[in-house]
């Protein structure tokens, strides 16, 4: 039974950092409306290993590191608010052009492209660098998890009804299965609904490059006035 509870812990904690709207969903619904299902896929599969990347790191204690230099997370913020601010512009710049192709297939991405960009979004990704320092950690080291315990008021009579497994394989393995579902599953329902209504691509573009351009700015000025008050 704990084993089972872990386990569904575990794909509820990679659903969490997967799902939630954000920068490399916006890149995921990009390739998937531009390119098709199965670019959505790789896209996809690019932010989940930039996950197994930052589970490495943060199994060699790498991930401690970085949290212990400020300037270094400041760095990577500013990296990645760049990098998301270039490729909002190029996604602006393909909303603009034909979003099928003549012939109804869907078009292979050129030499992967789609792959790289969400590993390097990924990996400079604010949000996902947070979890891994945050979540990511306490994901990996041995203990126990109750649950509902902390509730208010119904707290005590709960206690140990819902025990997680904190370090086991049953978590961790948990946790990618839920991350690859989301990755995999959004870019086909994405092109399922946009072969419905046609009008579904553009818009998902160009919401896709103001998301990215959003965000982009944001992790800019943020970086900015963190340096500002050094």
């Amino acid at each position: 039974m704990n084993l089972l509870v872990t386990l569904a812990a575990g794909i509820v904690f990679g659903l969490a950092l997967a799902a939630p709207p954000g920068p490399m969903n916006a890149v995921i619904a990009e390739e998937s409306v531009l390119r098709g299902r199965a670019a959505g896929v790789r896209a996809g599969l690019g932010a989940a290993t930039a996950d197994a990347i930052f589970f490495v790191l943060a199994y060699l204690g790498v991930v401690s590191v970085v949290r212990s230099v400020p300037r270094l997370q400041t760095a990577m913020i500013a990296v990645g608010g760049g990098l998301m601010c270039y490729f909002a512009v190029g996604t602006a710049r393909d909303a603009r052009a034909s979003f099928r192709p003549t012939s109804g297939t869907d078009p292979m991405i050129e030499g992967g492209k789609g792959f790289r960009k969400a590993l390097a979004l990924a990996l400079t990704n604010p949000f996902q660098v947070l979890f891994w320092l945050t979540v990511g950690v306490g994901m990996l080291r041995p203990g126990e998890l109750d649950i509902l315990a902390p509730l208010p008021v119904v707290g005590d009579g709960l206690a140990g009804a819902l025990v997680v497994s904190t370090g086991s394989p049953a978590l961790l393995g948990g946790f990618f299965i839920g991350v690859v579902s989301w990755v995999t599953l959004f870019p086909v329902s994405l092109v399922a609904a946009e072969k419905r209504i046609q009008a579904i691509g553009p818009v998902i573009a160009v919401g896709s490059a103001v998301v990215l351009g959003g965000f982009g700015l944001y992790f800019l000025y943020n970086a900015a006035t963190t340096v500002l008050a050094w």
